[in-house]
């Protein structure tokens, strides 16, 4: 299966006490940066009739994407919900191989099979991209089992949306992995909105990570519209579950820009409310820390921006250019069991 790669690099983990350096910021935002272009360009293509069936950006919440890169380690293991083009970048999946899966390319991440909610690499330690709403939950609590069994330090971050957090098997997997001790590091991405149903019209619990309680699951709620409180708060988590102590669950909340999918009018939604968000952009308010507090020249930040438009510009040339799977492959990656008695010719 055709997997992308990563160029290697050296994330450096910073603490508050130590105050984050220059090189972190730079890397937030080029991050960020990457991942909103990224995804203005699906959106382009979408349009062009070029990316089809369903669609989910990640524009508003890219501040999550950076403080996981420098708050984890590649070894981690990460899965998450249909809301994923961004988590799949930070994780080191090229621009090329994502924007090739949207098209339905051969040369995708998943080889043109999976679309915009599948992609995956079992190399980069990214289990997806999952099409069902919590799907993912009781998979990630797998997945932290199969770490305590072999006895690694390795955590499994397992994200979902406020919605999925409604879902029974969330319940079940809490309590698996409170009873079982599993170094899992629940995280629920809360954009305010079920596709176009508010929190507070699904729950009387609104403060979503107070379902921890339930559980005496350590948990906390985070503002995921900045970078320096993610990291912070995914570095405490991170450094609770590695040191054997069990589970931890955040709260993250976010915004989203765009509506549900790239079929919703958001008219659920004020333009009051939205415009109060978009003071808050991530991606521009960390612009201007990096440049009014003097950590970076605009000299650096403009060669950032050159960097990521040429390598969103050959990304979508790339998907253009590539073919489409061959027909022959249609069966290939797909489990079956040979002896099943309904199987037939």
């Amino acid at each position: 299966m055709a997997v992308a790669t990563k160029k290697k690099t050296t994330t450096k983990r910073v603490t508050k006490k130590k105050g984050f350096t220059k090189e972190t910021y730079l890397q937030w935002y080029e991050i960020m940066l990457r991942v909103r272009r990224f995804e203005e360009r699906a959106l382009m293509a979408y349009s062009q009739q070029k990316i089809r069936g369903f669609c989910h950006v990640y524009i508003g919440q890219e501040a999550i994407t950076a403080g996981m890169v420098s708050a984890l380690t590649p070894e981690d293991k990460v899965v998450t919900a249909y809301r994923q083009h961004g988590i799949a970048l930070s994780r080191g999946l090229t621009s090329r191989a994502c924007m090739a899966e949207l098209y339905g390319k051969a040369t995708g991440c998943v080889e043109g099979k999976g679309g915009s909610m599948h992609f995956f690499s079992k190399e980069l330690n990214y289990f997806g991209g999952n099409g069902i709403v919590g799907a993912q939950i009781p998979i990630g609590t797998g997945i932290g089992f199969a770490e305590k069994y072999r006895g690694t330090k390795n955590i499994a971050v397992t994200m979902f949306g406020d919605g999925a957090a409604r879902q029974g098997a969330l319940y079940e997997s809490f309590n698996m992995a409170m009873a079982w001790n599993l170094p899992v590091l629940y995280i629920c991405e809360n954009n305010g909105y079920a596709m176009g149903t508010s929190v507070q019209r699904t729950s009387n619990v609104t403060e979503i990570h107070q379902v921890g309680d339930a559980f005496n699951m350590p948990n906390e709620a985070v503002d995921g519209m900045s970078p320096e409180s993610v990291h912070e708060a995914l570095q405490r988590a991170a450094d609770h579950i590695r040191a054997g102590k069990g589970p931890y669950f955040l709260e993250i909340k976010t915004y989203r820009y765009r509506g549900h999918s790239v079929s919703d009018p958001a008219k659920y939604r004020t333009k009051e409310e939205l415009e109060s968000y978009k003071q808050l952009d991530p991606l521009v308010v960390t612009e201007e820390k990096i440049i009014n507090d003097k950590i970076a020249t605009q000299d650096e930040i403009d060669a950032i921006k050159a960097k990521i438009k040429e390598e969103i510009e050959d990304a979508a040339e790339f998907a253009e250019n590539s073919p489409l799977p061959d027909p022959s492959e249609l069966y290939t990656h797909n489990y079956v069991q040979e002896d099943y008695p309904f199987i037939r010719d």
